[in-house]
């Protein structure tokens, strides 16, 4: 049996379920980090973050390497 458990998010406190047990079917399964997202979250965070947190950081960092290609 999955194991899912309500937790609030570690970045804005935001209550959501985690699928821990059940990783394909989490909300996390489809954000696509990029290799500097995935050392910004885990340097910051031991645990696992809301939806909301995993696209708004997600969004952040494909801005900042699409403004860093237009530089180039």
């Amino acid at each position: 049996m999955s194991k899912h458990e309500q937790k609030p998010c570690p970045r804005c406190g935001q209550l959501f379920e985690c699928k821990v047990g059940d990783v394909s079917h989490c909300q996390c399964a489809n954000i696509k980090f990029n290799e500097a997202a995935y050392a910004f979250v885990s340097e910051r965070y031991t645990d696992c973050l809301c939806i909301n947190c995993l696209k708004d950081i997600e969004q952040q960092f494909r801005k900042e390497d699409f403004e860093n290609y237009k530089r180039v």
